[in-house]
């Protein structure tokens, strides 16, 4: 009778650090491998590397726009840039010209 008794102080004494240490565990496991953890970081790491490349690229095309938005100024219009747009948008072509039709491939 006496052995169940120990037993039983020992297993309630023992309880407590026990669960505190699973609790620890199960923190330091997030910790590391968690959707936020460590391994996590270098996920984070590529998908800014590729968002850099995204806004430069916007950039790249907010610029081309912009460029393209001055030489179409109503004051003084690139007559190069008003005869392309005109020719692509409208389908126009002079009376001189030669049309060639390639295939779609």
């Amino acid at each position: 009778m006496n052995y169940q008794a120990a037993l039983k102080n020992y297993v309630r004494r023992a309880a407590l650090p026990a669960v505190c240490i699973l609790l620890i565990v199960y923190f330091v496991s997030h910790a590391i491998t968690g959707p936020t953890g460590v391994f996590a970081w270098k996920d984070y790491r590529v998908q800014r590397a590729d968002l850099l490349q995204q806004a430069t690229a916007s950039a790249e095309a907010r610029a081309a726009l912009d460029r393209q938005v001055k030489l179409l100024d109503p004051r003084r219009v690139d007559p190069d840039l008003a005869d392309e747009l005109v020719r692509k948008n409208l389908n126009v072509v002079k009376p001189d010209e030669v049309i060639v039709r390639l295939d779609d491939r």
